[in-house]
């Protein structure tokens, strides 16, 4: 009998069956290294589901399983990793990954690989963790690791004053602290993609909801050392990777990022937006787009000189790029009109 047959016999004597099960069986013939190349064929191929990892992993023919693993988690040291094969480790070993609608599918491949791109090329941790679940139609992964925290990068990187900013910097889209091999825009359409999408680092946390069109900023009593993505899908979320995309091409035909939506309202916590200063810091980083939204959501008044500075000098210096403000009240709307007038 080939490894492959004496695989599958005891596959079928066993409710479930370990790799050591199967070398036993072969009385040692054949190394554990050389018998997991077949064991991962038969996965590969869905006849055997995993459950677990590494050497406390376990498995059962597909057809046997009375319930298909819903978790999986394993650490990774940071060395000649690859986001792709992290990816494949998990639908290896949680056969309702690839049960998915291909629309959900493809969105989970997108945002776990760039997330765990971020997390290999930026974190300089030297562990990573990565967990993958489901409980009912909720979907959810995480990405941890212990290094230096996706907020004070770019701090420290884009020399800014705090967490918050870089947290504001972040929401703009093409913030990278590695230019020349990334384009900064994983985190933007991840947070995107997700029903809700959480970055947690250092006691600071962004929280982007989309079931309720709304983005909060804290500081947590957690201190979370490194970074954690945490990302949550509906397995009957109707939305396709590619309107994601297409809401930010100022040209849907252009296929080009080059639009951006801005809420004022993380800018400053409840006051009103009057000087210079602050608009600046809201445009930092904006002349690399085509369109920008400005959402004036629970933005209770703006000054004379932050409207000017937006609308009229930013503008003039910059005459390809449109601003659309929305979500105006009357007083925003009264200065906005003001400063527009020629």
């Amino acid at each position: 009998m080939t490894p492959r047959d004496i695989v599958l016999k005891i596959a079928a004597q066993k409710e479930t069956f370990t790799i050591q099960d199967v070398l036993k069986s072969m009385k040692n013939k054949y190394t554990r290294a050389y018998v997991g190349r077949f064991i991962r064929q038969l996965l590969d191929e869905g006849v055997l589901v995993k459950s677990g990892s590494t050497r406390s992993a376990t498995y059962a023919l597909a057809s046997k399983a009375k319930k298909l693993p819903s978790f999986y988690e394993r650490r990774y040291k940071n060395v000649d990793l690859s986001d792709f094969s992290l990816w494949q480790d998990c639908e290896k070993s949680l056969p309702f990954i690839r049960k998915l609608p291909e629309h959900i599918h493809s969105i989970l491949v997108y945002a776990f690989t760039e997330m765990a791109n971020n997390a290999i090329d930026h974190s300089q941790s030297k562990n990573i963790v990565s967990k993958f679940q489901k409980e009912g139609h909720l979907i959810r992964f995480i990405i941890e690791d212990s290094g230096v925290g996706v907020f004070r990068n770019v701090m420290k990187d884009r020399k800014l004053n705090s967490e918050l900013e870089a947290i504001q910097d972040l929401l703009k889209g093409k913030v990278t602290t590695m230019p020349h091999a990334h384009s900064g825009e994983g985190i933007f359409f991840t947070s995107k993609a997700a029903d809700v999408f959480t970055l947690d680092s250092y006691g600071y946390q962004l929280r982007v909801d989309n079931l309720i069109n709304d983005v909060f900023i804290s500081e947590t009593s957690f201190i979370k050392r490194g970074t954690r993505v945490t990302f949550e899908i509906d397995d009957r979320h109707e939305g396709h990777l590619d309107e994601v995309f297409r809401a930010y091409y100022t040209d849907p035909e252009d296929f080009a990022f080059d639009k951006t939506e801005i809420l004022l309202k993380l800018y400053s916590m409840g006051s009103i937006y009057v000087s210079r200063s602050q608009a600046k810091r809201v445009l930092s980083g904006l002349e690399k787009f085509k369109t920008i939204i400005l959402d004036f959501d629970k933005v209770p008044g703006v000054g004379q000189a932050f409207c000017d500075e937006i609308f009229r000098v930013f503008a003039s210096n910059h005459p390809g790029i449109t601003f659309k403000p929305i979500n105006m009240n009357e007083s925003v709307r009264f200065m906005v009109a003001r400063v527009e007038k020629p």
